[in-house]
């Protein structure tokens, strides 16, 4: 399902939105978001999104970060020093920047398949 996900003012889904945006400003690829709140305890949503090479995962990245800063700070990074699949976890949300291949390779979205799906286009 790639709808627009029903959040009735979800400051949860908020942030999660503003990441994903952030992603698309640096020209991030293949942007969703993934509600998981039904279906597990993990995370309320996932940002997920691939970059090109490892700069521009840590692009991606630091706009993440930098668009989020004066509201919510990640709890845990991991994965930034080889910039292949970065994490950012903000307990309620987590954001997965990876480069292309990495993210074909373990293919997540299939993992959470059932999860509500919103793309996240640019120009929005």
């Amino acid at each position: 399902m790639a709808d627009k996900i029903s959040t009735k003012s979800d400051p949860i889904y908020a942030l999660a939105r503003r990441a994903a945006v952030a992603a698309c400003n640096k020209k991030a690829t293949d942007v969703k978001i993934l509600k998981l709140q039904e279906l597990s305890s993990v995370a309320d949503y996932f940002v997920i999104c691939s970059g090109d090479v490892d700069i521009h995962v840590k692009a991606i990245v630091d706009e993440i970060k930098r668009e989020l800063k004066h509201e919510i700070k990640p709890w845990h990074i991991e994965g930034y020093q080889h910039l292949h699949w970065v994490l950012l976890d903000y307990v309620d949300f987590v954001v997965h920047v990876f480069h292309k291949e990495t993210r074909d390779y373990y293919n997540i979205e299939r993992l959470w398949a059932d999860a509500p799906t919103e793309i996240v286009e640019a120009a929005e």
